[in-house]
């Protein structure tokens, strides 16, 4: 599947999960990476049952329980356009903070991404960040190479929740997973 707005392509599997959209992170104009969340058949199985057009609050609703229900789900971002290591350490930190009331796990995922792209020096076109949300933590990967992980269920909760709650930071793909997921 391919991000149509970087033209950025996805496999269809991670780590044995489905591809469920695609979508893209935009800061104004500036498409700034594409992401791609994979999940659990048992997570598609719920949303293939439901009609996108007929309540698409209700699917909607549905995808956000559904993953956050049935773990794993991966977000797997991949760049577009480069960014310093601390800028982009800071703004996912920054974004998973007001849906987790722990700083300090927060801060931990914040230095496990901050320590894994500043060896490359940034996050440059083309670096990957993976982010396995699990029933008891968050894993992150950079480039393929595994971090670490914070050992938190809410974090991994309020991960998911930045790209999949009504505030979400990509509504296109959200878009995609119904799309690809729901019946017409």
């Amino acid at each position: 599947m391919t991000d149509k707005a970087t033209g950025i392509d996805f496999s269809n599997q991670l780590n044995g999960l489905d591809l469920f959209g695609v979508g893209v992170r935009k800061k104004g104009p500036i498409k700034v990476y594409s992401v791609g969340m994979y999940a659990s058949s048992a997570a598609k199985g719920i949303l293939g049952k439901l009609s996108k057009k007929a309540d698409k609050a209700k699917a909607l609703a549905s995808l956000r329980s559904s993953v956050k229900a049935h773990p794993p789900a991966s977000f797997l971002l991949k760049m577009n356009f480069n960014v310093g290591a601390e800028k982009m350490a800071s703004a996912i930190a920054d974004l998973v903070a007001p849906r987790h009331n722990s700083p300090k796990e927060v801060d931990a995922l914040k230095t496990l991404i901050f320590n894994g792209v500043s060896k490359k020096g940034g996050a440059s076109k083309g670096t990957t960040f993976q982010f396995d949300c699990e029933k008891h933590g968050i894993n992150v990967s950079v480039d393929g190479t595994k971090q670490g992980n914070v050992p938190s269920a809410g974090l991994s909760q309020a991960f998911c929740d930045v790209y999949m709650d009504d505030k979400c930071v990509s509504s296109a793909l959200r878009e995609s997973c119904l799309d690809n997921c729901c019946l017409p």
